[in-house]
């Protein structure tokens, strides 16, 4: 009885420790630990997978969206979001080890999403703003889907290293990422990104390094550029006045990619700062937040 009763907490403990997204163990090497351990909606998080051999290759998933590792530390890692309309609850994931000679090992658990309260943003806006003629709101929907299938693509090379900097000068920290938005009296699509109060003419710097996927001029967006990280992490910068660099180009992190404006639907002269990793639109905060050694 005492044997049973030993092996039923050990099991109850380690049900625990999956549904709070800690670290587990599959055999007496694999490791995987999520960073944070327990996400919010709205969320950029990595998962780090330790004690496998540099040989190995990973392939996993969480909430059933593929996970795309990477060289790191004594291990390997992957960057993902959690959607600012993610149900929160508890997601499964999975980490597959492919080791030549070897039995690939998998190890599974669930992730902890937490939920997270939005406010509500009341704006108005000149009519013509708002209420689009046809041919406009064509335009607006044909700009809108290519921004997603631009943000679904994934450049197998990592092109980012190290923590990521804040694309304008300042200590004022962004707002209204997840505003859900009532402009004019109507309720419209959450707000998918953070604004940067900034006058114009302000340099705008790239968050990391990567190549620019994107310079256009947008109904709603205005000016902007899109920066493909690599492995499916993109960053987007709207409403600039002027553009420095061209698509294909490579920059750096910290390298001035425009300038602050108010082009396309804005109220005034702001930088609004996007993150996307895949199809999830994430707080650029907790991408800012992130710490990584290399």
């Amino acid at each position: 009885m005492r044997g049973r009763a030993a092996l039923g907490v050990g099991v109850l403990a380690l049900a625990a420790l999956l549904a709070a997204g800690g670290p587990t163990a599959a055999g007496p090497r694999l490791r995987v630990t999520w960073h944070p351990a327990q996400p919010r909606v709205g969320d950029a998080a990595w998962v780090l997978v330790q004690g496998v051999a540099a040989t190995a290759t990973l392939e996993g998933s969480v909430g059933g969206r593929p996970l795309t590792f990477f060289p790191y530390a004594d291990g390997q890692a992957a960057l993902t979001g959690f959607d600012l309309d993610v149900r929160p609850g508890t997601q499964a994931w999975r980490v597959a080890v492919l080791t030549p000679g070897q039995e690939p090992e998998t190890v599974r658990g669930r992730v902890v999403v937490r939920p997270r309260a939005f406010r509500v943003q009341r704006l108005t806006l000149p009519r013509g703003m708002v209420d689009l003629d046809p041919e406009t709101e064509r335009r607006a929907v044909r700009e809108g889907e290519h921004l997603q299938t631009l943000a679904r693509m994934i450049t197998p090379e990592r092109l980012w290293h190290g923590a990521f900097t804040r694309p304008v000068a300042g200590r004022e920290p962004g707002s209204g990422f997840g505003a859900r938005r009532v402009i004019n009296g109507e309720p419209k699509m959450p707000h998918g990104g953070t604004d940067f109060p900034a006058p114009a003419g302000m340099p705008v710097v790239a968050a990391n390094a990567g190549r620019v996927a994107l310079v256009a001029d947008y109904f709603f967006p205005g000016r902007l550029v899109a920066i493909d990280h690599g492995l499916g992490l993109h960053t987007l910068y709207f409403h600039l006045q002027t553009v420095s660099v061209a698509e294909g180009d490579r920059v750096e992190r910290g390298q001035p990619i425009g300038t602050v404006g108010a082009t396309g639907r804005a109220t005034g002269p702001h930088l609004h700062f996007a993150v996307q990793i895949g199809s999830a639109r994430v707080d650029p905060a907790t991408l800012l937040g992130l710490r990584f050694r290399d």
